[in-house]
């Protein structure tokens, strides 16, 4: 029995220190001149637009709103930050047009009925979601899903 153990432990050894395969030189040369590509390019880091990062303040502000109204707490005042949606740039300027313009006059209004009218706030609140939505099913979609986790049920 012993002599058995010892004869796959020894197999085990030799088999496991054997030399991998090496690549075929042809894989390798394909290998390098894939990276070749990305030699010499200068990694370029994503920034927000000022419009985009702004968005990202609003939401991540009525976030903590939603979660004051639902705990019946004061929601203070209008964050006079919101009207820079009038004059942020956007990553593609031509979606700054007439329609942005008109939802986002609709959107200041909503926010600022909101914080001025405190015994209808949950409706308020709901309502500047929906002005959020209503632009954004027009122009970039992508955020619908996430904008509509602000809702107060």
């Amino acid at each position: 029995m012993k002599k058995a153990l010892l004869l796959i432990a020894i197999s085990f050894v030799i088999f496991s220190c054997q030399k991998k395969e090496e690549k075929p030189a042809t894989e390798t040369k394909k290998e390098v001149k894939e990276t070749d590509s990305i030699v010499g390019k200068e990694f370029e880091m994503y920034t927000m637009s000022e419009m985009a990062a702004l968005m990202e303040q609003m939401y991540a502000q009525n976030l903590t709103i939603k979660e004051k109204i639902s705990k019946g707490k004061s929601i203070g005042e209008f964050p006079e930050y919101y009207l820079k949606i009038h004059s942020a740039s956007f990553t593609d300027e031509s979606d700054n047009d007439l329609f942005f313009k008109t939802n986002a006059k609709l959107f200041i209004e909503a926010q600022q009925k909101l914080y001025s009218d405190s015994k209808n706030e949950k409706e308020n609140y709901n309502a500047g979601v929906d002005a959020c939505i209503t632009c954004h099913e027009k122009k970039c979609g992508g955020p619908i899903p996430r904008i509509k986790k602000l809702y107060l049920k």
